[in-house]
């Protein structure tokens, strides 16, 4: 099992004649070697990708979410049996080392010349991202881009072709088991980046607080919890959490409601909205952040100091905020003249609150149409709709919020 940025992924290494029809893995082994005898020898495939000189050639995501590592042959005669080579023709060149097809995107990379190849609309665009610099092989894993280049990698924007500070890194650390190496072994320390403490190890914590959850146009449902956030929509990442600021580098320090409305997701901080265009990785708008109460408006002779949080179910353009006690709805539509209506409903105060059409994980509350879910310390609290919400007169039996993040107990 490999530690994967912090969270357990299983790794897959494979060796691939470039038609990337036939994959071999390598045999079973521990990053330590293979036991014969009560003695314990050197593997030689783990020496070999271990070595400083050590690279692969093309890297993606099977459906499970294991992460392979490709490497093309020298030999023609290495390629297996049953290879085809009219798969090479999928995709037209230079497109040669490519993201699995649910990205919708292909990324290739010839010296200093980067290409994205949409799938969808079979367009083919060159990008000029000079921090990036030459790709051996990409990445897109978990909404962020990968470079690799060797042995190490850099995170950019796909968008911008920035880099943030602190890369690149070595591939060691991150994507592969190798003995003396990881985390907590870089630069000999024994602390390196360990995270062993961090937010992501509380998950399961009775004392979690969420402040926010949304989910965006693409399908991507978000945690939040001080400056850190979850996906709960994959499991890949093992439930690692991540600062707010590596998926929204311009945006809030923590959230304390979230919501998304036409390819945009917006993010309250206090009385300040960060709004982002979801397409093509997370741009913030120009000109925010801004006060809340210039995009949307305040209730009739209220100031609003906070929002405790915020929803807007699928297909809908309203907006439904709560803040202490009370719960209203607007029209997004009418922008900041829209008018505030206050609706009833049982709750005293909510953490965080989410609309969306299938069920979250194990939780569902609805047996079709959309489901609301509502948080509060550590309850989780279900209705089927809105109307079922501000009919109800006394709390839903509440579930253990955890459970969204995996949880079991």
């Amino acid at each position: 099992m490999a530690r994967v940025l912090g969270a357990p992924v299983a790794l897959g290494l494979w060796s691939l004649c470039w038609s990337l029809a036939i994959a071999t893995p390598l045999p079973p082994t521990s990053a330590h070697g293979n036991v014969a005898e009560g003695e314990t020898k050197p593997d030689p495939d783990v020496t070999e990708r271990c070595s400083d000189g050590w690279s692969f050639d093309a890297t993606t995501l099977d459906d499970n979410g294991t992460m392979l590592f490709f490497k093309v042959c020298v030999e023609e005669s290495q390629m297996g049996p049953g290879v085809n080579l009219r798969e090479m023709e999928e995709f037209p060149q230079p497109c040669g080392c490519c993201i699995p097809s649910r990205s919708q995107q292909c990324l290739s990379d010839q010296g200093d010349r980067e290409w994205f190849w949409d799938l969808a609309t079979g367009t083919m665009k060159e990008r000029s991202w000079p921090a990036v610099g030459n790709c051996s092989s990409a990445l897109r894993w978990l909404g962020r881009y990968y470079c690799f280049q060797g042995n190490q990698f850099l995170r950019f924007d796909p968008v911008r072709g920035e880099v943030p500070p602190r890369y690149p890194r070595d591939v060691r650390d991150y994507f592969m088991p190798c003995p003396g190496r990881g985390h907590g072994h870089r630069n000999g320390t024994g602390h390196g980046n360990s995270t062993h403490h961090g937010p992501e190890y509380m998950r399961c914590s009775p004392h979690l607080v969420l402040s926010a959850l949304t989910s965006d146009n693409h399908g991507a449902t978000y945690a939040f919890s001080g400056t850190h956030y979850w996906r709960l929509d994959t499991s890949r990442d093992g439930w690692h959490s991540w600062p707010i600021a590596h998926q929204w580098p311009q945006g809030p320090s923590a959230v304390d409601a979230a919501f998304s409305w036409e390819e945009k997701l917006y993010l309250v901080q206090g009385t300040q909205v960060y709004v982002f265009l979801t397409k093509g990785g997370y741009t913030l708008v120009s000109g925010y952040p801004k006060r809340l109460e210039k995009e949307v408006g305040t209730p009739h002779g209220i100031i609003l100091d906070s929002v405790d949080a915020a929803f807007i179910c699928p297909g809908s353009s309203r907006l439904h905020i709560m803040a202490g006690r009370r719960l209203w709805w607007l029209d997004l539509k009418s922008g900041a003249q829209a008018t505030w209506t206050e609706l009833p409903w049982p709750h005293e105060k909510v953490d965080g609150a989410l609309c969306m059409e299938k069920s979250l994980g194990p939780n569902s509350c609805s047996a079709n149409g959309p489901g609301l879910y509502l948080i509060h310390g550590p309850n989780l609290y279900c209705y089927s709709d809105v109307e079922k919400l501000n009919a109800a007169k006394a709390l839903p039996q509440p579930q253990n919020v955890t459970s969204l993040l995996g949880c079991t107990h």
